[in-house]
């Protein structure tokens, strides 16, 4: 392309400080190096851990920052070394890397890898520059994808092609969202045929987990939020029943256990806080529950538990991006996608142009919207 080789310049969205709203400015973004991919943003989802970057509560973030990682987009340049993507293609950025070398990425049964922001900072590039200026000043990446920004320079191994015929702004969902929950119920929990689940917190991860335990066949899906808005959604993606913790006196997990006799047999926390997390514990069978912890809790928080919670045998596990090798993994579930295996479109409440990028997280915050997709 013509631009290749050159800087571009083009808008981006700027977190200058926590507790601030984004701007929109004019950025520079530098040309890929060796094994860096620059790709034209065509869509981005916003989801609830952008907003945790904008609170400040994201984990060891520094500013100003381009927040952003559920984004869709188009190939311009390469840098040397690039195989996988060539100018052109469609891809879709993704959080969790996948470097194919390190020996979680060797290891069939993780979808770890030693690139994760968890083991190694993301605020630079592998190199430790940045690829973005504005207004003279160096402007940190975020979890290298940086998808509020018309254009970015990710690592190869944190995006991957997928098909021509995808449509961008519905697909970009598939970055974060939608296959941590849906992963969680068919990978993390493998939920079995005729089981009942539970599912806490029915925003976009949420509502995902409930469309993965149906398509695994669930009996029972209970959908729990204190948001009565969000049930009828819930119901449309499978649930068979919306309970609302504030209509009981009981705690809600002694009301779950009464409804299926001795606790679910899968419970999935989707908000990321403490008292949910034991609740979800508390609610599935003593014995041979599972709960699945898929919210992200606040940096440095801990959960008392009962340890006679899970001395009779429950099991209390995370998921990470829903259990998927991200790059072997999502063009296979843009290939189901365009299968109709699954609707994750279900999840788009909202669409907006890029300069109202703010209205798309007071959406988020007033609970009226599940996805909002962000189109340049």
């Amino acid at each position: 392309m013509a631009t290749s080789g050159k800087v571009i310049r083009c808008r981006a969205a700027v977190a200058w400080a926590a507790g601030k709203s984004l701007s929109v400015e004019e950025i520079e973004v530098a040309p890929p190096k060796a094994r860096e991919v620059r790709v034209k943003i065509v869509a981005t989802g916003i989801c609830r851990t952008d907003d945790h970057v904008l609170d400040g509560t994201f984990p060891d973030l520094q500013f100003p920052v381009i927040p952003g990682h559920e984004g869709a987009g188009i190939v311009e340049s390469i840098g040397e070394g690039v195989t996988s993507v060539k100018p052109g293609d469609k891809v879709i950025l993704f959080p969790l890397p996948q470097c194919g070398e390190c020996s979680f990425c060797l290891n069939p049964d993780s979808n770890y890898c030693l690139k994760t922001h968890l083991t190694e900072p993301q605020n630079l590039m592998p190199d430790k520059t940045t690829r973005f200026t504005c207004k003279g000043k160096q402007i940190q990446h975020f979890l290298w994808n940086s998808t509020f920004a018309e254009y970015t320079v990710v690592p190869e191994y944190t995006l991957a092609k997928i098909d021509a015929a995808a449509p961008l702004d519905k697909v970009c969902l598939l970055a974060c969202g939608f296959p941590t929950g849906y992963g969680a119920a068919v990978n993390t929990a493998k939920v079995k045929l005729g089981s009942t689940c539970a599912v806490f917190g029915l925003g976009g991860v949420g509502l995902s987990v409930v469309m993965g335990c149906k398509a695994a066949g669930a009996s029972r899906i209970i959908a729990i939020d204190i948001n009565k808005d969000k049930f009828a959604k819930a119901k449309e993606m499978g649930a068979t029943e919306c309970i609302n913790p504030q209509d009981f006196k009981k705690p809600i997990q002694q009301v779950l256990t009464e409804m299926t006799g001795h606790g679910v047999d899968y419970s999935f926390e989707a908000i990321g806080t403490a008292d949910t997390l034991i609740a979800a514990l508390a609610s599935c069978n003593m014995n041979t529950g599972v709960c699945v912890m898929v919210g992200v809790l606040p940096a440095g928080s801990t959960v008392p538990i009962d340890p006679f919670l899970l001395l009779s045998g429950r099991t209390c596990k995370g998921t990470l991006a829903g259990g998927w090798k991200m790059r072997d993994s999502i063009p296979k579930l843009v290939a189901s996608y365009l299968e109709k295996k699954f609707n994750s479109d279900l999840l788009i409440t909202h669409t907006l142009p890029f300069a109202k990028i703010n209205e798309g997280f007071e959406l988020l915050r007033a609970g009226k919207s599940i996805r909002t997709v962000m189109l340049f």
